[in-house]
């Protein structure tokens, strides 16, 4: 697939903020990504397409996991997620493969918003609950936590689903599991951000996945490669 030239690669730390800050004014796409992670090459696709459509905008396409202290310093979580700058000022995050979005944003900042609406229809779910519905008590949160966990004798937490992980942590883990023919449920944690804060406190771990077993917190990646490696992770499974 040919590039453009203001789609740029980035190889390094220094790379990313040599070309970051080039021009303060310009608006820059930084494109996070896995090429381990499938919706990523989809996404991968349109980001290009972005690039050729708008000329005016810096693109830069940033793989997660090689340029580590870049993703972090953005908070990135998962892939594919993108972030819209203009400088160093953010204007705008999605996380995940959606292409709708990620073209409807870039397309309100570079350009003004059309003066007639366009027509359009959505039959998703409104994103947010209406403010008349009643908030979830810590009592009944808890509850359904620990609901989740007690769901099957081995339950992952994880960032995705365990045929498309949005991590690479969530992704060995689900390998290392799979490796062993251990028979697990999951929660995707990036569906629900009331379990996903909620389980750092109850089990007292701030990071993801969590593996439980028989209802209880057993570890995350770290952990649980120990666990395999010494045998004591076929011994829990097996008991």
């Amino acid at each position: 697939m040919s590039t453009p030239s203001n789609y740029h690669v980035v190889d390094s730390a220094e790379h990313f903020q040599q070309l970051l800050s080039a021009d303060l004014s310009k608006i820059s796409l930084i494109n996070f990504w896995a090429p381990w992670a499938a919706p990523c090459a989809q996404m991968n696709e349109v980001v290009v397409e972005l690039a050729k459509k708008y000329a005016e905008i810096l693109v830069l396409q940033v793989e997660a996991e090689q340029q580590e202290d870049i993703a972090e310093s953005f908070e990135i979580e998962a892939v594919p997620s993108f972030i819209i700058l203009r400088g160093h000022t953010l204007l705008g995050r999605i996380a995940g493969a959606d292409a709708a979005a990620l073209t409807s944003a870039i397309a309100s900042h570079v350009r003004p918003p059309p003066s007639v609406a366009p027509l359009s229809s959505t039959d998703k779910a409104p994103a947010a609950p209406p403010a008349d519905e009643k908030a979830e008590t810590d009592e009944e949160l808890n509850a359904r936590m620990h609901k989740l966990m007690e769901q099957s004798k081995v339950v992952l937490f994880m960032k995705g689903e365990p045929d498309a992980p949005r991590c690479g942590f969530s992704r060995q883990i689900v390998g290392l599991l799979r490796d062993r023919n251990v028979d697990f449920s999951h929660f995707d944690i990036l569906t629900d951000d009331s379990v996903r804060q909620g389980l750092k406190t109850l089990n007292d771990w701030p990071t993801f996945p969590q593996l439980i077993i028989k209802g209880e917190f057993v570890g995350g990646l770290d952990i649980v490669k120990e666990m395999a490696e010494n045998g004591e992770l076929d011994e829990m499974v097996q008991s």
